[in-house]
């Protein structure tokens, strides 16, 4: 296979899982099933595998987020394991290195966190988790006091994180705008853009990023699904349109099984939303999924694409990870 994205590097190539419940599934198999999308991810040589903090989702079953991260580091062996993202509006700075500074101290080397600023739920929820606070100027303070926390003090400060100091556990931050471009850059992290489902200022924010970063690093999130046929993936990636149907409709579920000519069942204005909101999904066979990725890490200059893969059937999710990891590595 030729690389068609000329002198650019081969970007890294992650997971991103969050969990996610199929109709009839309890959360112990979805959480058993995400442990063997690690082991298959870290099989075929993905960079890391993280997952995701949501609240209030019958959905998802990924509240717990660092136990979650535990649990995946303790049932693979290589691979860095990590958050898509810790939402810090509901969390205090020394709790998160705290849980971050544990997780290293049992799995040296492992461990990393993205950071989010938004809560990851709705505002009712947020209330009850008992911070919510998503100001630009808190959360700002919030990543400069994590830091801190994981940092190798010259003074034995007055409160520490133990575990946690001294850790260097790494830090990316999560953003889907401009704005959190502008964060990102000012702190000078990794920014990670989570154009799988809002892509609309994906240029403008990673082009300012860029410019103003001292050290940029940029990945950005794809959906993905690799099946042996395009006509097999374009039914399976029903299920993720289907989920996003639900969530401009306002009636969420678990995922549903995959039905053929969705958009004929669907409002037309649903349609178009959704085939908006989900621009950055590509489909097909290993090889195909493969010449877009390339294009889509081209167009933007990724240096990594964090991929996010929805099936009803956990082993078509299992196979896709699988497929593009080892067509990817077959990249010259």
């Amino acid at each position: 296979m030729v690389s068609v994205v000329g002198e650019q590097p081969k970007p890294r190539l992650s997971v991103l899982d969050l969990v996610a419940l199929s109709e009839g599934m309890t959360a112990g198999e979805a959480i058993a099933h995400t442990v063997r999308a690690a082991q298959i991810a870290e099989e075929h040589e993905y960079a890391r595998f993280w997952v995701a903090e949501h609240h209030n989702s019958e959905s998802l079953a990924s509240s717990a987020t660092t136990l979650l991260m535990g649990h995946i580091a303790g049932h693979t062996e290589r691979i860095r394991v990590g958050s898509g993202g810790i939402m810090l509006p509901n969390h205090s700075a020394l709790h998160v290195a705290e849980e971050l500074g544990t997780l290293e101290a049992i799995y040296p080397g492992r461990i990393e966190a993205g950071l989010g600023r938004a809560p990851g739920t709705d505002p009712m929820t947020a209330r009850e988790l008992g911070r919510a606070s998503s100001l630009v100027d808190d959360v700002l303070s919030q990543v400069t006091s994590l830091q801190n926390y994981l940092d190798s003090p010259d003074e034995r400060p007055l409160v520490i994180a133990h575990p946690g100091i001294t850790s260097h556990v790494p830090l990316f931050m999560l953003g889907s705008s401009i704005n959190g471009a502008a964060m990102a850059a000012q702190l000078d992290l990794p920014f990670v853009f989570a154009s799988h489902f809002a892509p609309f200022q994906m240029g403008p924010a990673i082009a300012s990023y860029r410019e103003r970063a001292t050290h940029p690093y940029v990945m950005a999130a794809a959906n993905v699904l690799v099946c042996d046929t395009q006509e097999e993936a374009e039914f399976q990636i029903s299920t993720l349109r289907q989920m996003f149907a639900g969530i401009v409709t306002n009636s969420r579920g678990k995922l549903a099984p995959p039905v053929h000519n969705l958009k004929d069942k669907l409002d037309p204005q649903v349609w178009q939303h959704i085939e908006n909101s989900l621009e950055m999904t590509f489909i097909g066979t290993a090889d195909a999924v493969v010449e877009q990725l390339q294009e889509f890490a081209h167009r933007y200059k990724l240096d990594e694409i964090i991929t996010v893969t929805y099936a009803y059937d956990p082993h078509v999710r299992f196979n896709s990870i699988a497929a593009l990891g080892k067509a990817w590595k077959a990249l010259s």
